[in-house]
């Protein structure tokens, strides 16, 4: 449900206050909170843990300054540089040796300051409740980790297990304490101490990890066809914690700036023109032979990168399908009494297997939109692209989730006829957007993956790539997917820089169109309507997009790159 004007206006408020706690306790002034997510100014900061993502429309005031005040606790606590250097390698080890150092930060309580305390507590049981809401911990892979997140925080902290969780974690909690008891003393001995508490940690992931192993080897072992990959067990959890890569070679930030001429604009962001634009499809403009080849090329790119796309579908209706009631389950032991066993109940007082449940199955109220930046630099990526999209496609349909895959360009170089107009009609000052846009429609969230291969393969037709309008393009793409009936419109922007249109740049100012892509992606970011989020193509989109990405496509595209996208995708609400 989209909030009201004055829902998002008290989230925002809510928003400034935790940040301002935040400075104050650290005393960092460049901290500031942006939709949800703590920035150091430009650079968001990672979530080291699953109950630091929070909700200003939805959790409750304190949850929120629980979540600033943990984060503040980590920045003040934990040395980074000692930290990257003791974190171990392996995915699962590295979340779980995440999540323990920052339970560790939130232990570290400053003396005199109970509110704090309070509110730290506060947010982890919330979290607590909330996880379980979600049946992450119905699966025997998920109560392991949620059960471990719970005894690691009590015994760290020496708070109690929240009384919710507490029955929940009994059997599993029984099960493995005997086997890291030792690690367990030694994180609440040395919580003062960051290095010697992360051998206990190391050792502790390296236990718990191990028992996961296990656990999904007598899964295979039981049911061979619902066997998973390793990561695929750990979605659940694993699509809450960033990493910290500050030690790593990072991306460069899009340049950015700010435009006098849209400031002073009386009426805000205007075109000259829109007689020009188009909405084309662009198979139609490629000869049908052409075409053929580059599909059978495209084809050649996926087949090379072996990704299976099975395995891509189920990531994706992990992260993004939610639970609907499909039937019942009888025979069970709790639930609703069954109607038809009374007679059973009468008759054998002691059989407990006279209720129903009602059966959830995976359902994809969701519709993802890949939307591609088809200017002139993008040419040099355009393959591995298509390829990505063109899996996620057809591994949307698997999952049941509809998927549309859009692109934008401008008709001409240098502004066309758009700008022949204005100069015909005298030059009038700061005309606005000053060229012909194209939008195309490469596949529509109607049309099955099979029907539109020959069109997706239309990507490679680089001729078509010109300039880019990005604003007006997110315009256009959210108000298609909004036109839709699924309950979650998600829509991906896949851009190598700012926006760029030469004529447009120069008849007003460098940034006019850049900044009209920042209040376009902000209005739709307050609305909630569509999750508009960016992956970069080797750059950093964060002056332009809450949630953003970058990846290289230098580098072959392998599964666990498509797996762990597919994860941020249906995470970045």
């Amino acid at each position: 449900m989209t909030p009201t004007r004055e829902a998002v206006r008290a989230a925002l408020r809510r928003e400034a206050l935790c940040a301002a706690a935040v400075r104050a306790l650290t005393g960092d002034a460049a901290l500031h909170y942006r939709a949800g997510r703590l920035y150091r100014q430009l650079r968001p900061l990672p979530f080291y843990a699953p109950h630091l993502r929070t909700d200003a429309c939805e959790d409750d005031f304190a949850s929120l300054r629980g979540a600033a005040d943990a984060a503040a606790q980590r920045i003040l606590h934990s040395d980074a540089a000692l930290h990257r250097r003791l974190c171990p390698g392996r995915p699962v080890e590295r979340m779980l040796f995440e999540l323990f150092e920052q339970v560790r930060c939130e232990a570290c309580l400053p003396p005199g300051m109970p509110g704090l305390a309070q509110n730290l507590r506060h947010r982890f049981e919330a979290w607590s409740r909330a996880c379980c809401r979600t049946g992450v911990n119905e699966d025997h892979l998920g109560i392991l980790l949620y059960t471990v997140a719970q005894i690691v925080w009590s015994r760290v902290t020496g708070w109690p297990v929240p009384e919710e969780a507490a029955d929940l974690i009994e059997a599993t909690r029984a099960g493995i304490v005997p086997a890291i008891g030792a690690q367990l003393a030694g994180l609440r001995a040395s919580r003062a101490d960051q290095r010697a508490y992360a051998a206990h940690a190391r050792e502790l992931a390296r236990r718990i990890a191990s028992m996961l192993d296990d656990a999904r080897a007598a899964r295979a072992h039981d049911d061979a066809h619902e066997a998973r990959e390793p990561d695929d067990a750990l979605t659940s959890f694993s699509l809450w914690v960033d990493f910290d890569e500050a030690g790593a070679d990072l991306p460069a930030l899009a340049p950015t700036g700010e435009s006098r001429v849209l400031a002073e604009a009386a009426e805000g962001y205007r075109a000259y023109t829109t007689q020009y634009d188009r909405e084309i499809r662009p198979a139609t403009l490629v000869r049908e032979a052409l075409l053929r080849a580059y599909r059978e090329r495209l084809d050649e790119r996926v087949a090379a990168h072996g990704i299976n796309v099975a395995r891509l579908a189920r990531v994706l209706q992990a992260a993004l399908a939610v639970p609907r009631a499909d039937d019942w389950r009888f025979g069970e032991e709790d639930g609703y009494i069954d109607g038809r066993r009374l007679a059973q109940v009468v008759s054998s007082p002691a059989e407990r297997r006279v209720f129903r449940r009602e059966r959830l199955e995976p359902r994809g109220d969701c519709v993802v939109g890949f939307l591609i930046d088809c200017s002139g630099s993008m040419k040099a990526h355009v393959e591995p692209i298509a390829a990505m999209v063109d899996l996620f496609a057809r591994a949307c349909e698997q999952a049941g989730l509809a998927c549309e895959v859009l692109g934008f360009t401008t008709l001409a170089w240098n502004g066309g006829r758009a700008r022949a107009d204005w100069l015909a009609s005298g030059r009038s000052p700061h005309p606005g957007r000053l060229n012909e846009t194209c939008h195309m429609v490469f596949k529509s969230a109607d049309d099955s993956w099979r029907r539109a291969r020959p069109a997706i393969a239309a990507l490679l037709k680089t001729d078509l790539f010109r300039e880019g309008v990005d604003g007006e393009a997110i315009e256009w793409a959210c108000a298609r997917l909004a036109s839709r009936a699924e309950a979650r419109r998600i829509l991906v922007v896949i851009s190598d820089g700012s926006p760029m249109d030469a004529a447009s740049a120069q008849a007003n100012d460098a940034f006019y169109l850049d900044n009209h892509l920042k209040e376009v992606v902000a209005r739709h970011e307050a609305m909630r309507d569509v999750d508009v989020i960016g992956l970069g193509v080797g750059l950093d989109l964060g002056p332009y997009y809450r949630h953003c990405v970058a990846l290289d496509f230098d580098e072959p595209l392998d599964m666990r790159t498509l797996a762990g996208l597919a994860r941020w995708i249906g995470t970045r609400r």
